[in-house]
């Protein structure tokens, strides 16, 4: 039996379909809504959707996305269960450019209404834009990353994009992949004290 909000989901997904606010529109083959348990109370933004993401509709699916999964499964999270997955924008940037600040506006609409209706108290935001788009903080994630910032009666820790994790095979202590592993068991002990069941 469908949930309320995954039905309101899914009506979520017909209005984007249906979007043209912005130039994207004309290029895209889906857009890109999200993924994961609508019902978490956890959730993932990253930037946009790619070439993989657009093909078939999923954000982080592509070479990063399994990345993401390999370590979001080594944190000890499940990804179907734990977290919600979207990103800023719905539809992919020409040649995988970074979103403009006047799409990114114009696409908050659809972000808003996915927050709205999943009302996730922790959120991971993985990379600078959206750092950017959520927080407003426009300095580089290695100085922000790892660490909770109140706002909006959630809290936000960016983490690295896993675009950005795919140039560093390196799993050493201090690497951006054991960095951005640390961030995402830190996130699960933070919903573990939301939610006792996961220990």
């Amino acid at each position: 039996m469908t949930s309320p909000i995954s039905a309101e989901l899914q009506a979520l997904e017909l209005c984007c379909a249906e979007c043209r606010h912005c130039g994207l529109a004309e290029k895209r083959q889906q857009v890109v809504v999200g993924r994961g348990n609508p019902e978490a109370r956890l959730m993932l933004i990253g930037e946009a959707p790619g070439a993989e993401e657009d093909a078939r509709g999923l954000p982080f699916v592509g070479r990063s996305g399994q990345l993401l999964s390999g370590l979001i499964a080594e944190a000890g999270l499940d990804e179907e269960q734990d977290l919600y997955i979207c990103n800023v924008i719905k539809c992919r940037p020409p040649g995988n450019r970074k979103p403009t600040a006047q799409e990114i506006d114009q696409c908050r609409p659809w972000l808003e209404q996915q927050m709205t209706l999943i009302k996730p108290p922790l959120v991971l935001l993985a990379g600078a834009t959206a750092l950017r788009a959520l927080l407003g903080i426009r300095s580089g994630i290695s100085q922000r990353r790892g660490q909770w910032h109140d706002q909006d009666q959630r809290s936000f820790m960016p983490v690295f994009h896993p675009s950005y994790l795919l140039r560093f095979r390196s799993r050493e202590p201090g690497s951006p992949q054991d960095l951005t592993l640390q961030d995402l068991k830190e996130a699960r002990r933070r919903l573990c004290r939301e939610r006792p069941s996961l220990r």
